[in-house]
């Protein structure tokens, strides 16, 4: 009986151990299932009814909804963007007009009788961009490029709010390549503020303001920043073949094209650091626009205003650069010494000019003005352009058959000549 009892006590602790097995593998079970279950509810909480933020927009638009009855419901949401950028754009905007070119074209026909006849309208002839700069009562003035004005019979202002209202030329300036207009001020609430150019450092950002291709783009922006400064473009003036001047500009990578000329070049606070005026145009150039500096225009602008012209002074010859003669002609006829190539030849004296007056005479060859260094015609105008006015004494030094003379005249006024 022992012996029975005791294998009764090791098959019932068989059993036990047995029936403990049977609960581990329920326990487990059970942990498993809640955790899976734990794993589902994270993954796909929609499953349980719980939506993140996210998700509930899409779920409350969803196109695969059962109940039909449910409303689709469009949440909107507005944004308020407040940069330094836009307040700059605001400030300005306004002040950005369109200006257009109009001109009298002859329209040829045929009448009833088989006859040609000629009759003429005005029609624009092309357009660009300005900027109101001062109001004073009932008047106010805007600054453009002579460019855009250049051979107009009429000229038109379109505000900012699209309202059209003719302009008066007060003044204009081809080497400067500025004109200044009127307008009726009435209806201009806006007159652009001037900053400093000389300010400017490279990489500053920079917005273009203006109407591209006309007004079609009326008030366009574009961003960029200073890609140059100090710069300076040859120009031909009158479109002879020659430089006739260089044109100190800003050089930005705003976008600038056809009908941004005369817009406004502002910085970042909202001031007009330029007067933008071309560009390169060429398909193997990318970014390249210039401005005039507002610190080189202003004096131009006041001048144009308040005397309607730009007043230059004179030497009264013909010139021609040195560089433009024949090397055979340097050396026979004006007598170079071998080593001077640059300068400026005297073609011509005026009768009664200064130049006649201090004795200066055809072939003569301006290597200097004052202590000056001059190579070409460019050098010797923006010298004189720059740095004196009618009225001025200016030393010249030349070569004459080979040899250094100096002369001391009494500039005169710029009517067309030198």
């Amino acid at each position: 009986m022992g012996y029975y009892d005791d294998q009764d006590g090791q098959r019932r602790g068989k059993e036990n151990r047995r029936g403990g097995g049977r609960f581990g593998y329920f326990l487990s079970g059970l942990i498993g299932v809640i955790v899976g279950a734990l794993v589902v509810a994270l993954l796909f909480p929609s499953i349980f009814g719980k939506t993140n933020p996210d998700s509930a927009a899409v779920d409350s638009n969803s196109v695969a909804n059962t109940n039909p009855s449910t409303p689709k419901t469009t949440k909107t949401v507005s944004l308020k963007v407040t940069t330094d950028i836009t307040k700059a754009v605001e400030k300005t905007e306004k002040a950005v007009v369109g200006v257009s070119n109009i001109q009298k074209q002859s329209i040829w026909s045929d009448d009833m009788f088989g006859q040609d006849s000629k009759s003429s309208s005005s029609q624009e002839a092309g357009s660009g961009s300005g900027i109101i700069y001062k109001k004073v009562g009932d008047k106010a003035y805007v600054v453009t490029n002579y460019h855009v004005i250049e051979g107009a019979n009429a000229l038109e202002v379109t505000l900012s709010n699209g309202k059209k209202l003719s302009a008066k030329l007060v003044g204009s300036d081809k080497y400067t390549d500025l004109a200044v207009l009127q307008i009726d001020g009435s209806n201009v609430t806006t007159v652009a503020q001037f900053g400093d150019s000389d300010a400017l450092k490279l990489g500053e950002t920079v917005i273009a303001i203006g109407n591209p291709l006309g007004e079609e783009f009326a008030g366009s922006v574009t961003e960029g920043i200073v890609s140059g400064l100090n710069r300076t473009v040859p120009v031909d003036i009158d479109e002879d073949g020659t430089e006739d001047w260089q044109e100190e500009v800003i050089q930005t990578d705003a976008a600038i094209n056809p009908g941004n000329s005369g817009g406004a070049l502002v910085n970042i606070a909202g001031q007009v650091v330029g007067i933008n005026s071309m560009k390169i145009s060429n398909e193997s150039v990318e970014g390249i626009g210039f401005s005039i500096p507002i610190n080189s225009a202003k004096p131009v602008i006041h001048q144009l205003e308040t005397k309607g012209k730009i007043t230059r002074p004179a030497l009264g010859v013909g010139i021609v650069n040195v560089s433009d003669i024949p090397a055979y002609q340097q050396k026979e006829t004006l007598k170079l010494p071998a080593n001077v190539t640059t300068g400026v030849v005297i073609g011509s004296v005026e009768d009664g000019s200064p130049a006649s007056k201090a004795g200066l005479k055809e072939f003569d060859v301006i290597y200097k003005l004052d202590d000056q260094k001059i190579d070409n015609i460019v050098e010797l105008r923006k010298f004189l352009y720059e740095h004196k006015q009618p009225g001025d004494k200016v030393k010249v030094s030349v070569y004459r058959n080979g040899q250094p003379k100096t002369f001391t005249l009494t500039l005169g006024i710029a009517s067309g000549s030198n």
